[in-house]
């Protein structure tokens, strides 16, 4: 079973950019689906990203495409969210998950804070 822990997250301004780090250990990433997903307050969590185990398949929701990239370093183990341009509507926890995008994603992270003033 792989572990995921989040690191990067932070307070910046409207239009700054953030990197976000998702550190896998136990199992390489590329085994999986891998997926950031976020959670603002009072809001149910909702998707942001993926990038099938190949490589090949990378998604993106609408409130994000053209601003973030999802990219992952085998080297490092490690999934990486680039976040461009932040708006304060992208404050939330965010949080990456391992698993399957057809069977649901089964392993979380802890998530990692970002908030974005305006």
């Amino acid at each position: 079973q792989v572990q995921l822990v989040e690191s990067g997250g932070g307070l910046v301004q409207a239009g700054d950019s953030l990197r976000l780090s998702c550190a896998a250990s136990g199992r390489t990433f590329s085994d999986y689906d891998m997926g950031w997903f976020r959670q603002a307050p009072g809001k149910e969590r909702e998707f942001v990203t993926s990038i099938s185990r190949s490589g090949y398949n990378v998604r993106y929701a609408d409130s994000v495409r053209g601003r973030f990239a999802i990219s992952g370093d085998i080297a490092k183990n490690t999934v990486y969210l680039l976040m461009n341009s932040l708006k304060p509507e992208d404050t939330a926890v965010h949080f990456c998950a391992a698993g399957s995008e057809r069977g649901g994603y089964n392993v979380w992270g802890q998530g990692t804070q970002v908030t974005v003033s305006s």
